[in-house]
């Protein structure tokens, strides 16, 4: 037996394992539960609480530091009561328990557990704890004698049932009520929560199932690798807005494609129309999902234009798609599909493709390029996506490399995107190719003049992509879009024609095409929506 004066020297400040099994549990065993408590108290706890006069018995045949004893009976309302008889009480303390811990609930108060407080105390010579759940069950407790209050059944009652963790504010509450100390108990599950219970004021801690459960500890465990299991295997559509066509996607979490689809953009028709062709394909990717009971986890939306990342809205667009600056594309399509939006610019979704699945795992500094319609950039700077304070850095394409130059769609002259997107190379072509895929197809298959025309077009590119390697010195510039694609030829002279733009020391930034191909924006766009449903939860 434990008098109040030996139970504050030897417990304060210190762990109480509670030690204890469930009914089917095969550690329901007296033996089992001594050893249990025997290795919780050789790893430093200083106190143990246990059910039942068999466990405590054996418990203290191997342990000396003070026991709690418990007895969870069944009562007439056909539920477990954590509170003993004074019978009951008296057996625990014959069996070895230095105090005793009764349910002082509102239900326990039914069935005489304050009644009991002062003949244990009175007869039996040790403390008394008083579980609750309430501060106004803490007080009648303490008004009937009880030493100690414990937090224990705080989210265990009707009225508490709703609370679901360890309730801190409770017991910073119990511990301003109660003239006595307050021992933290029930649900506490981390060292780190533990720690910071007597942090708050609580004079000591009983962890439970979080140490001597294994059983729960393991189910626990399983749990977790089961449901990362499922976030594993979720999909994510992804889907990228090009001036000229749009691709989508069903995505999976290692990059790798399920469905795909690429329609033609209606560019010139106006927000509302774009709107709807971002639901369209967004609505095809779902119907191919449901066939195949796929679980989605996001909708991934890559741009041209520069979008704020909180809101999912367009900050600015160039005159390639008029009417697109402010549209609302987040709230718009997490309204039609229910799912996370992300929604970022094309060229800075590529970056984040490239940085999930593509070149860049394991490089902190890159950039990469989107060479199309437009030209777009997107760049990491010391593994963080750059986005500017404004959201629109990164606008590669309008850096401005010939004074006074040819018109650009974004009102300005001599912008790279002028000398660097399709149109240009196939100006520089000639009238006989009818697009930029001609020229790369041509100039793959020797026609001289369509290497010529790529050799042209590398020269003015250089020019852009020099002034980002003198002020950013990336590791890695990547190149992508429908003119990269199966064209060898630009990456040589790119690389040649930057030897000779750039500062003449020695930098050995490598110039590579994307290993995403012609999906690389819808596979950023893919990762742009596991970011966001990261950002809100939904998956790890």
């Amino acid at each position: 037996m434990e008098s109040v004066a030996e139970v504050h020297t030897g417990l304060a400040g210190k762990l109480i394992v509670s030690c204890q099994a469930h009914e089917t549990s095969p550690l329901r065993d007296p033996r089992v539960i001594a050893r249990m408590a025997q290795a919780a108290i050789m790893a430093g706890a200083s106190g143990i609480c246990a059910d039942g006069p068999e466990n405590i018995a054996a418990i203290r045949e191997l342990v000396r530091a003070p026991i709690i004893g418990i007895a969870k009976l069944d009562h007439e309302d056909g539920r477990i009561l954590i509170a003993p008889s004074f019978d009951g009480a008296k057996q625990l303390v014959a069996a070895g328990a230095g105090l005793i811990a009764l349910d002082c609930t509102a239900r326990g108060q039914e069935f005489g557990a304050l009644n009991r407080i002062g003949r244990i105390r009175r007869e039996l010579g040790v403390p008394v704890l008083a579980a609750v759940a309430t501060v106004a069950e803490a007080l009648a407790a303490v008004s009937a004698g009880a030493d100690f209050i414990l937090t224990t059944l705080r989210g265990y009652t009707p009225e508490t049932q709703h609370i679901r963790c360890f309730d801190f504010q409770f017991l910073r509450d119990v511990i301003h009520a109660a003239a006595v100390p307050v021992i933290a108990e029930g649900r506490i599950r981390t060292p780190a929560q533990a720690a910071a219970a007597l942090d708050e004021g609580a004079f000591a801690v009983i962890v439970g199932s979080a140490i001597t459960r294994l059983d729960e500890v393991a189910r626990r465990f399983v749990l977790a690798i089961q449901q990362g299991a499922r976030k594993r295997d979720r999909y994510a559509i992804g889907i990228d807005l090009g001036g000229t066509n749009t691709k989508a996607a069903i995505v999976k979490r290692d990059g790798s494609l399920l469905f795909q689809l690429s329609v033609a953009t209606p560019a010139q028709d106006g927000r509302q129309a774009l709107l709807d062709h971002l639901r369209s394909a967004a609505d095809a990717c779902q119907k191919v999902a449901a066939e195949h009971a796929i679980e989605l986890a996001a909708v991934g939306i890559a741009t041209a234009g520069w979008v704020d990342p909180n809101d999912g809205s367009v900050v600015y667009a160039t005159g390639n798609l008029p009417g697109w600056m402010g549209a609302p594309i987040r709230a718009e399509l997490e309204s039609a599909t229910g799912l996370p939006v992300g929604v970022e610019n094309d060229a800075n979704a590529l970056a984040t493709g490239e940085r999930y699945f593509g070149l860049a795992r394991d490089v902190d500094d890159f950039v990469c390029i989107t060479l199309g319609t437009g030209v777009g950039g997107g760049c990491y700077v010391g593994g963080r996506l750059n986005r500017g304070s404004h959201f629109l850095a990164n606008a590669i394409g309008h850096m401005n490399i010939e004074i006074d130059g040819l018109p650009c769609t974004c009102g300005r002259r001599g912008c790279l995107e002028a000398y660097a997107n399709a149109a240009a190379l196939v100006r520089y072509a000639g009238p006989r190719f009818q697009s930029a895929a001609h020229v790369i197809q041509s100039a793959n298959a020797g026609d001289a003049g369509a290497r010529e025309a790529i050799r042209i077009y590398a020269g003015w590119l250089a020019h852009g992509c020099a002034q980002i390697v003198n002020l950013l010195d990336p590791e890695l510039l990547v190149i992508s879009g429908g003119i990269a694609q199966n064209n060898p030829l630009l990456v040589e002279e790119l690389e040649k024609r930057m030897a000779e733009l750039t500062m003449g020391f020695e930098r050995p930034v490598r110039v590579t095409l994307s290993p995403l191909a012609c999906f690389g924006g819808v596979i950023g766009a893919a990762a742009v929506a596991l970011d966001a449903a990261a950002a809100r939860g939904t998956v790890s």
